[in-house]
């Protein structure tokens, strides 16, 4: 009996900030907890803009429009992160 669940099924029920790190709950009961450093634009914002995020995609990645940031959950389960600014040269 197979029992995997490939990461790309999985949605986010809701989101709570904190003031280092954001959670993420997940449909099947787990919690997930993601540092502001792995993503630049979210550790550059202010506590106000972290609050201000919303589901897209049916739940399967969050959007905080004043940050221009969108996180899949899939990502956040491979542990992406985007910790620096792509480069101005």
């Amino acid at each position: 009996m197979n029992t995997s669940v490939d990461i790309k099924d999985i949605r986010a029920t809701d989101v709570r900030i904190e003031p280092e790190m954001f959670y993420v709950l997940l449909e099947d009961g787990r919690e997930v907890g993601v540092p502001y450093t792995w993503f630049w634009r979210l550790a550059q914002a202010s506590p106000k803009q972290r609050q201000k995020w919303r589901f897209i995609s049916g739940g399967y990645g969050i959007h905080w429009e004043e940050v221009d940031e969108d996180i899949s959950i899939a990502g956040i389960l491979k542990g992406n992160q985007n910790p620096t600014p792509p480069s101005t040269q």
